[in-house]
């Protein structure tokens, strides 16, 4: 069984998160969303919430399984047995970061990461802008994924 962990905060799950989901389910057999818990990270929603509204979207889709984890990615890519890694990728930015924590995984744990480029007409779709717009009562309706329960 090919089973990958797909790593964020989350924080919302946006229709970027959700392309990149529905198109590593072409090629893997499971996916298990892991939002992972960062202190540095001022997040607008608690860690439960997140948790909730992603279950919910995928409450249809058995191979997709949510988990909260609170410690490096790759241990708890083991923790679920994961091989592989997913992350999309928007900009240049995004992919000298993810090469670098790819390199380190893969040196560290064995574990491969998949890099899924963003489709064109979401690439400035964040989670941070989601937060601002959230914060200032605008409607965020087209960049979160129909059926995700705000």
């Amino acid at each position: 069984m090919k089973r990958a962990i797909f790593p964020g905060t989350f924080d919302p799950f946006t229709v970027g998160h959700f392309s990149v989901v529905k198109r590593a389910l072409t090629f893997m057999d499971e996916i298990v969303i892991g939002i992972g818990i960062n202190e540095n990270k001022k997040t607008y929603f608690p860690i439960e919430k997140r948790v909730e509204m992603i279950s919910n979207l995928y409450k249809d889709e058995p191979r997709i399984k949510v988990v909260p984890y609170n410690s490096l990615t790759i241990d708890f890519a083991n923790s679920v047995d994961a091989k592989f890694i997913v992350r999309g990728i928007r900009t240049v930015k995004d992919f000298e970061y993810e090469e670098t924590i790819a390199d380190i995984n893969r040196q560290l744990a064995g574990i491969e990461t998949i890099l899924l480029f963003t489709e064109p007409e979401l690439t400035c779709v964040s989670s941070t802008i989601v937060r601002e717009l959230l914060h200032y009562n605008k409607d965020i309706s087209c960049f979160i994924p129909k059926g995700l329960e705000i």
